[in-house]
């Protein structure tokens, strides 16, 4: 049949305003569809600070498991714990959990001997500017000293918190007194708890008032500003086993004050407990029907160290080596490819937008400076990603 001229332009005016709208619903349903087969809901971002990729890659390092400036450090049984014949034993013994399990079910990062590069980019080296980079996406020059005071910059936890579905399911727990300005938690509104902040106040049930009275009553070694990284644990344990959060912080400190105390022993036996304690929290969050296959851990640290027999203790600036970090993840959306060799070179300004593409929202839609997401570990979430 053939079609007059004002017929032809009539349909092609029709065509013309039914594809915009073709297009998008095509295009939402496209998005479902690829939202709905991300299976992480929940987020665990935990981080050690200050712990070298050296020794998670290569294990204790022999050439410094004797340096330990302390009359009370039993080297000899360092050694024998963590002092295996080969790099593979050594970090084995060392992570058990990281290396019989998330490098079985995850991906690790930040293997420069295999070609793995994992780098901060503030240039400062030093922890505040380390966890403002991995919190808000990007590095900030304001952010030049560990005392700045509150955070100018939006964190990915604060801005998860307002959006649908995370209200009062976000929190942070961190062994560093800083940790309530990184977060800003007055602006925030999170709930964070840092250093000695009592975990519990009002304490529900007898557990949460021994833990409250531990934090009262223990004698801090390091004053105000650092609590031991156990006492963080229990508060996490129970945290979540009562309140059920959908994305939480978890930042340890014991590997750092360690390592700049020059006990090497104690930072091995430090990273060691690390270990044990991630593994902890997966089995029991493993363990809950809410977050069984739904929830995917992030592993890093805030920044690297120096090399050799004195560098190891160091970070900042001056320090060359302090820029290289590390990554781990595990969760039912990302595959598992275990150690990355020659990968794809990573930044800590990644976090962020992998937090929330994770759960399948758009942090640098709201942050346009954040870098973009680890498309390798996004797996099936990755369509749904920015």
């Amino acid at each position: 049949m053939r079609l007059s001229t004002s017929n032809i332009r009539r349909r092609s005016v029709l065509l013309t305003a039914l594809v915009p709208a073709f297009t998008l619903c095509f295009s939402s349903t496209t998005a479902q569809s690829a939202d709905s087969t991300r299976r992480t809901n929940n987020v665990v971002l935990i981080m050690t600070d200050g712990f070298r990729w050296q020794e998670l890659f290569r294990g204790a390092d022999p050439a410094l498991m004797d340096q330990a400036d302390s009359p009370f450090a039993d080297t000899a049984a360092i050694r024998a714990e963590f002092g295996g014949a080969t790099t593979e034993a050594r970090r084995r013994s060392l992570f058990p959990f990281f290396w019989g399990t998330i490098a079985e079910k995850g991906q690790l990062f930040g293997n420069r001997d295999k070609g793995s590069d994992v780098h901060v980019t503030n240039g400062f080296k030093f922890s505040y500017p380390g966890y403002n980079e991995t919190l808000t996406g990007a590095p900030d020059p304001r952010i030049d000293s560990n005392r700045p005071g509150p955070n100018p910059n939006v964190t990915v936890f604060e801005w998860l918190s307002r959006r649908p579905g995370f209200e009062d399911r976000v929190a942070a727990f961190g062994a560093w007194s800083p940790f309530d300005d990184i977060f800003n938690r007055e602006r925030s509104g999170l709930f964070v708890r840092a250093a000695w902040d009592i975990p519990f106040d009002p304490p529900r049930g007898e557990r949460q008032q021994v833990i409250d009275d531990l934090y009262r009553s223990m004698t801090r070694i390091w004053g105000r500003f650092l609590n031991y990284d156990s006492f963080v644990q229990q508060a996490v344990l129970e945290y979540v086993r009562v309140n059920r959060p959908r994305v939480l912080f978890v930042g340890y400190g014991e590997t750092d004050e360690w390592a700049h105390e020059g006990r090497y022993d104690l930072y091995l036996r430090a990273a060691h407990r690390f270990d044990g304690f991630v593994a902890e929290l997966w089995n029991q969050m493993q363990s809950m029907p809410e977050y069984r296959g739904h929830t995917t851990f992030i592993i890093a640290t805030d920044h690297g160290r120096g090399d050799g027999p004195a560098g190891w203790r160091n970070h900042g600036r001056e320090v060359d080596g302090a820029e290289a970090i590390w990554f781990a993840v595990m969760g039912p959306d990302t595959p598992a490819l275990g150690e990355r060799t020659n990968a794809t070179t990573l930044t800590q300004s990644q976090v962020a937008a992998t937090v929330a593409a994770l759960l399948g929202e758009d942090f640098r839609a709201a942050m346009p400076r954040a870098a973009r997401p680890i498309d390798d570990v996004l797996g099936q979430a990755a369509a749904a990603k920015p």
